[in-house]
This record gives C-alpha cells, sequence and structure tokens, in this order.
C-alpha cells in the first residue's frame, strides 16, 4: 500500500496492522572509501549542504573514513569497498546501493556523475555471486529512486517513509516499495531546497525517531510521523539540521550513530530523550566527509 497524504497514513498504520516481526537492524554494513580529490560539482545543484567554497582535504577524508569503519565495527561487520576518483560522490553508496531480504538493490540515480556509481561490478558481484543476492537492477529506468537517502525505512515493521523531490520522484518510489518488499509507504513532499530524506529525518532501530519539521513541505506530515511512533521523537531545528543530526543511524538496537559535528549540535535536553530510550550515543570526526553534502548516515550501506 502507498500512501500520499497525512490523514490517510494515520488511518492505514496501526501496530496491530504492521507489527514488529523482522529485525530492526542490520546484520553487516558495507563503505566505500572516498578517492577523489575534488567535490561533485553536478551534484551542488540540488544539495544546499554541499560546501564548494572551501577546499577538500582528501586525504583527511579517507582518515576519517578509515576510522569511521573501524568505529563502526564495534556494533557490526563491516566491509569496505575501494573507492574509485571518477566517482567523488561514491562515498555515500547508500543512495545507489541497498538490501532487502536477500535481495540487492541497485538505484536509479539523478546525476551522470552517480550513474557511473551503479556500473561497480565488484560490488555487484560480491552481492549476487559472492553472497547470493537476488539483483533488482533499477539504474537504467526512467524514473528517480535514490534508494535509502530518499526512503527511511521502519525495517522491523516493512513501512517506508519517501521524501519526493529531485532525487526521487512517485515512479521511483513505487518502484522502491515494490524491490524492498515494504507493506506500506507513506510519500510526501520535502521542503523546497531539501533533497535526501535522511537529512531531515532518521528511525532507531525502529522505535524512534529524530525529525527536523520544517525539512517537510507539508507540517501535517512530520506530525503524522510523530504520531505513529506515539510521541517518540526528538525534534532539531535548522541549525541542528544543518549539522546533520538528522543523518544518523542505528546497527545495534541500543547505540545511535552521528558525526561528531552533529552530536556537538544536540542539547542536554535532547541528548537526554536518546538515553532515557535506551540509546548510547556514539560519534566519529567527519568534517571534512560533509563537505560533500552527506554525512554518517550516507556513508552506510546496511546489509539485511
Amino acid at each position: 500500500m502507498i500512501v500520499t497524504d497525512p490523514a490517510e497514513f494515520l488511518a492505514a498504520y496501526s501496530d496491530a496492522r504492521f507489527p514488529a516481526r523482522a529485525p530492526a537492524t542490520a546484520r553487516a554494513a558495507f563503505l566505500v572509501s572516498p578517492a577523489a580529490t575534488a567535490l561533485a560539482t553536478e551534484s551542488a545543484s540540488d544539495n544546499r549542504y554541499m560546501d564548494l567554497a572551501r577546499s577538500f582535504d582528501s586525504m583527511r577524508a579517507l582518515a576519517e573514513h578509515t576510522e569511521l569503519a573501524r568505529r563502526l565495527r564495534e556494533d557490526i561487520p563491516v566491509i569496505t569497498f575501494a573507492g574509485d576518483a571518477r566517482t567523488p560522490d561514491g562515498m555515500f553508496p547508500n543512495n545507489v546501493f541497498a538490501t532487502a531480504r536477500g535481495t540487492f538493490i541497485v538505484g536509479r540515480m539523478r546525476h551522470a556523475v552517480r550513474q557511473r556509481e551503479t556500473d561497480r561490478a565488484d560490488i555487484r558481484r560480491f552481492f549476487t555471486e559472492t553472497l547470493g543476492y537476488a539483483l533488482v537492477d533499477l539504474s537504467h529506468e526512467r524514473f528517480v529512486a535514490e534508494l535509502t537517502g530518499s526512503l527511511v525505512i521502519d525495517r522491523a515493521r516493512g513501512v517506508g517513509y519517501c521524501g519526493l523531490s529531485e532525487r526521487c520522484d512517485l515512479d521511483g518510489a513505487r518502484a522502491m516499495h515494490e524491490a524492498f518488499g515494504l507493506s506500506l509507504t507513506f510519500c510526501f513532499e520535502l521542503a523546497e531546497g531539501e533533497y535526501h530524506t535522511n537529512v531531515v529525518m532518521t528511525l532507531l532501530a525502529s522505535r524512534m525517531a529524530i525529525l527536523a519539521a520544517d525539512g517537510f513541505r507539508d507540517p501535517a506530515v512530520p506530525a503524522a510521523i510523530a504520531a505513529v511512533l506515539g510521541g517518540c521523537v526528538v525534534w532539531i531545528d535548522a541549525a541542528q539540521k544543518a549539522a546533520f543530526a538528522g543523518n544518523a543511524i542505528t546497527l545495534s538496537p541500543d547505540r545511535v550513530w552521528m558525526s561528531a559535528g552533529a552530536q556537538a549540535s544536540l542539547d542536554t535536553g535532547q541528548k537526554t530523550v536518546l538515553r532515557n530510550a535506551g540509546f548510547e550515543l556514539a560519534s566519529v570526526e567527519l568534517d571534512e566527509i560533509e563537505k560533500a553534502g552527506g554525512s554518517l548516515r550516507c556513508c552506510v550501506a546496511e546489509i539485511f
């Protein structure tokens, strides 16, 4: 079922209808190392979080990325694929590749510089040949579907939250709904200037959310999401959103990962809400990588 109206979503959703039946967090993850010496200027056309005015230190970005992989291994196994200098955004693989129940999904990217990432034969073969996953290849379709950048998924319940923008249209949302085998997907428009849902929203182990209310075109959308979560939400403001506090991830039931800048932006009350919900806060310095317009969650492609 795909719905596009907040009232329709509220009417369709219930814990009884969509119980938690599957693991809420991934069993492993993979990363792609940064390899380019400059940022992808094409991507900056619709990503206001990119900072082209400042110089980009590729070696510092690589060091941050290496430390990120090391730290995430505290929760799950992590595989790192080598980067490719021809794909500056390759260090954000979750927009391009994703998994669901033994299925390997390749997304349809908007920009040509990102479309090149979808042809990575080594990543494709790792999942289809080494792991034996079935392939769903959306990369040559006419729609746009940037996977778990645009689609935030409640993995335990099979419920998706899909933000429509230049990076995902409604046909792309329908294709992702099918590819991920979701039971319900709520589609909504992001606010003007927002490019990916996972910058304005994250779900934490399928039991609470971090939401930036100003990231949604219709204020009834985040209100509806908060309602189905029983109010278990940490609300962040525009400055915290810009610091990537909404670009977080849970790779275990009891820990939230975000960048050091994102964690520093949270106030004491917000951190207390997360801790009271059973989450330890963990962070990694990613300020160099964040110049490319993404943060910690964007670097992590989950393996389910």
